[in-house]
């Protein structure tokens, strides 16, 4: 061990002991810095956790790349499928053999009218490929009653659709029950196709399960007297992968746009963006406790100390060494408020993964959620360093000018 480590290590030691002479007040600051600590970390990951679900959510929904003609993304429809995708077969082979996509799936994307002989309302239906999209979208889609949709492996349209419980209710419709779409055609024209119900769903959107329809490409394709796609969804390996590929994959395609599920996730970006500016404002009002609590306890400390400095001034000690060991006093204590906090924000977040709370179902939302906390070690490593920065800073701002007091008034301080 060389000596500057020892003389660092005796300073800190120094500075370690000093804290406990009023351990009272000691116990004080440190509370209120563990406190704030496991405030800032629960809350913290408790947003990252809320971003991670949304992202997933997100690309699951949409994909994580969706290609699309660039008028699909910027202007509506005069008729179904105006801008649609002619050659999505050709389209789906060639991003396949990118080795980090995984999948790629179709969508036809329409509105119109359905029926079930005595009621009409608007539905808001989406053809798919029944066998992978709901693969994808995993825990996202509730099934309440009656089978998941399926792909007919010939290709040929099921005729059969899945609901969202707000449209089953409107209908009285239920697994077996005989619906009819009517939708326009990329002619103008008016068609209609009998389906039959094959099961109900729900997203945990209300607005949404009122007017939702899914229903298979071919079926889709039936209806709207066409062999177009809307989009097509493109689902990679991770998510991290996203960027990347959209810039390799996009030099590869011309005429036609890609875009990210960032920049279709308009819900995900609301809530990132206030999010962001509660849990900031939150982190920097405890942020600034935490450092008035410390500068608190600091000043009462040195100027109860300020003749025991001037007598260590007179027997040779530096200003600088004074600064120094007071500083470190500050970071004894505030490191300490932060380690312990950090440990109960562990503790709390890896209970709520043995023992699951559930949420309230949010605004907008029919379903509640589990309440967890991420445990994310760069969160956690800025947090600790900030608290201990923070509190080492506020205790060299508060003994700057007693260390430097001269020494007989020091002395003679009462």
């Amino acid at each position: 061990m060389n000596a500057p480590f020892r003389e660092a290590l005796a300073w800190l030691r120094f500075a370690g002991l000093n804290t406990l002479r009023n351990r009272r007040r000691s116990l004080v600051t440190v509370s209120i810095a563990a406190l704030g600590t496991a405030a800032i970390l629960l809350a913290g990951g408790f947003a990252l956790y809320t971003y991670q679900g949304l992202a997933q959510m997100s690309a699951r929904s949409t994909g994580h790349l969706i290609l699309a003609r660039p008028a699909q993304f910027q202007r509506d429809e005069d008729v179904p499928l105006q801008h649609g995708l002619d050659d999505a077969a050709a389209l789906t082979r060639t991003l396949l053999a990118d080795e980090h996509v995984r999948q790629v799936l179709p969508r036809v994307e329409f509105s119109g009218l359905i029926s079930n002989g005595d009621k009409s309302t608007v539905m808001m239906a989406v053809g798919i490929d029944a066998d992978a999209e709901f693969a994808v979208k995993g825990p996202f889609v509730t099934v309440q009653s009656g089978r998941v949709l399926a792909t007919a492996r010939d290709g040929r349209p099921t005729l059969a659709v899945m609901l969202g419980t707000g449209l089953a209710r409107s209908l009285k419709a239920q697994p077996g029950s005989s619906l009819t779409l009517l939708a326009s055609t990329t002619e103008g024209a008016l068609n209609a196709l009998d389906v039959s119900v094959s099961g109900v769903i729900s997203t945990g959107v209300p607005e949404l399960d009122q007017r939702l329809v899914y229903t298979d490409v071919a079926t889709a394709q039936k209806l709207l007297v066409t062999q177009r796609v809307s989009s097509l969804g493109i689902f990679l390996d991770r998510m991290d992968a996203t960027d990347p590929a959209r810039e390799r994959l996009a030099a590869g395609l011309h005429g036609l746009e890609l875009q990210t599920w960032v920049q279709q996730a308009a819900f995900y970006r609301s809530v990132k963006e206030l999010y962001n500016r509660i849990f900031g404002a939150l982190g920097l009002i405890i942020g600034v406790i935490v450092v008035f609590v410390v500068t608190n306890a600091m000043a009462m400390a040195i100027i109860e100390r300020t003749r025991e400095i001037g007598t260590l001034r007179a027997l040779g000690t530096l200003p600088g060494q004074m600064l120094q060991t007071l500083a470190l006093e500050g970071m004894v204590l505030g490191g300490a408020g932060a380690l312990i906090g950090a440990l109960v924000a562990l503790g709390v977040s890896v209970m709520l993964l043995i023992v699951p709370v559930e949420m309230p179902p949010p605004p907008g939302r029919s379903s509640g959620y589990p309440l967890q906390i991420a445990i994310d070690p760069a969160l956690y490593a800025g947090t600790l360093v900030a608290m201990v920065l923070l509190a080492t800073l506020a205790s060299a701002w508060v003994a700057r000018r007693t260390v430097r007091t001269p020494v007989v008034e020091a002395l003679a301080h009462v």
